[in-house]
C-alpha cells in the first residue's frame, strides 16, 4: 500500500491535531509508503505513546472506507485494514 505517501497531507493533519491535544516533540519522523518510524520526546511523567499513535491512526483512517476483504477479527474491532495492530516502542535513554 502507498496510502501514507499518497495522502501525506491527511497524515500531517492527523499528526498535528494529536500533537496539539497531547503534546510531544518530534525529534525525527520517516514516512514510508506503508509504515512510519518516529522518534518522540514526551513530556515528563507522560509515557503514553499508545494513546498518541491510536489517535493518529484513527484520525487518518477516518478518511477512508473499510476494506472489503477484512477478517472477522478486524471487522469486530472496527479496523479499516490500513494499519498493523501493534507498534514497537523502544526507549532511547541517551
Amino acid at each position: 500500500s502507498r496510502l501514507l505517501v499518497e495522502h501525506i497531507s491527511l497524515l500531517r493533519v492527523a499528526y498535528m491535531d494529536v500533537q496539539k491535544q497531547y503534546p510531544f516533540e518530534t525529534v525525527a519522523v520517516c514516512v514510508l509508503p506503508n509504515h512510519i518510524h518516529a522518534i518522540w520526546t514526551l513530556p515528563p511523567d507522560d509515557a503514553d505513546y499508545s494513546l498518541r499513535w491510536r489517535l493518529i491512526k484513527t484520525k487518518f483512517s477516518a478518511h477512508f472506507p473499510h476494506a472489503e476483504n477484512l477478517s472477522a477479527s478486524k471487522q469486530r474491532r472496527h479496523e479499516r485494514g490500513i494499519w498493523q495492530r501493534r507498534f514497537y516502542e523502544h526507549t532511547v535513554r541517551d
